[in-house]
């Protein structure tokens, strides 16, 4: 397992120390204004990733929305011609061009901010906190776990909102997934460094937020045959 992750880790190793002087920097400028723990800075940086990567998300969460409209046509062909792989793969390759739909088109940004987000982990994974400044209302260290759970109770309970967001329709597996990716998330957030979970929940919570403008100004339903 330890070489697993420094093999991961040398792979992302220069986003890791370029998030970490971002890290140190945003904490210069909350220290300025009495903040002086480092809670603020890991806050204040997530908002700032997230602000940065929004096209990305656009893209991403259009090409989610587009393809959960297509599933109860995709699995009718599928059941219809799954004894004819061909057919069936014209079929498909037929329902997506004449929705303007491109089934790829999600993962990229997800492979854009991949990166991002191992910097991110690894960087407050390791990161060094000074004495007295890891303190953050209830925690009494980031680089512990939260004694009281309460993060690790926000990180389950704001992907299972991310989530129910974002789907369109929920089938049986979707409602399984919706329910064991938060457990999940959460009971590995136990042993996690809090420091890393308030990443987690602040980026979920911004990301809420994003989405909200998105359904609500209309972007997700702007320029779909675009990303086709």
């Amino acid at each position: 397992m330890e070489e697993d992750v420094g093999f991961f880790g040398s792979l992302v190793s220069p986003i890791e120390e370029l998030l970490r002087f971002v890290l140190e920097a945003l904490h210069s400028i909350t220290e300025a204004f009495g903040l002086e723990s480092y809670g603020f800075a890991i806050i204040l940086l997530t908002i700032v990733i997230k602000m940065l990567l929004y096209p990305l998300t656009v893209k991403q969460i259009k090409s989610m929305k587009a393809m959960q409209k297509l599933a109860p046509k995709l699995r009718k062909i599928q059941e219809k011609y799954k004894d004819d792989p061909p057919m069936l793969q014209q079929k498909m390759g037929a329902l997506y061009r004449d929705a303007g739909v491109n089934p790829l088109a999600g993962c990229l940004p997800m492979l854009i901010q991949m990166p991002i987000l191992m910097g991110m982990y690894y960087a407050l994974y390791h990161f060094h906190f000074e004495a007295g400044k890891d303190i953050f209302f209830w925690l009494p260290s980031l680089s512990e776990p939260d004694p009281l759970y309460i993060l690790p109770l926000l990180s389950a309970a704001t992907t299972y909102l991310m989530q129910k967001q974002t789907t369109v329709e929920v089938t049986g597996q979707m409602k399984m997934m919706m329910v064991f990716m938060p457990l999940f998330i959460g009971f590995i957030s136990l042993t996690f460094p809090s420091g890393l979970v308030l990443y987690w929940v602040t980026m979920n919570v911004v990301q809420i937020g994003q989405q909200w403008w998105m359904y609500r100004s209309g972007d997700v339903d702007k320029g779909a045959k675009a990303d086709a």
